[in-house]
């Protein structure tokens, strides 16, 4: 399966989004604080994720995984 899908960053902001697929009307959630996802109207289908604070939460990450056997690249599917 082929999807397409862009990457922004704005570093002064640390702000993290990735869009997936052809833009569409949205809304959106916010299932965490600083964690955003951008939702089709129609189809419900996931169109963007967001992340405030970027850099301070892979720091917490990396923490968390040099104590883990957690292998990287990890391969998500939405």
């Amino acid at each position: 399966m082929n999807h397409t899908y862009n990457i922004y960053y704005d570093e002064e902001g640390d702000f993290l989004e990735i869009f997936f697929g052809e833009p569409s009307v949205c809304y959106a959630e916010e299932p965490e604080e600083g964690v955003f996802i951008r939702k089709d109207e129609k189809t419900n289908e996931i169109k963007s994720i967001g992340i405030l604070s970027f850099k301070k939460r892979t720091q917490i990450l990396k923490k968390l995984l040099q104590n883990s056997k957690l292998n990287l690249p990890l391969e998500i599917s939405i």
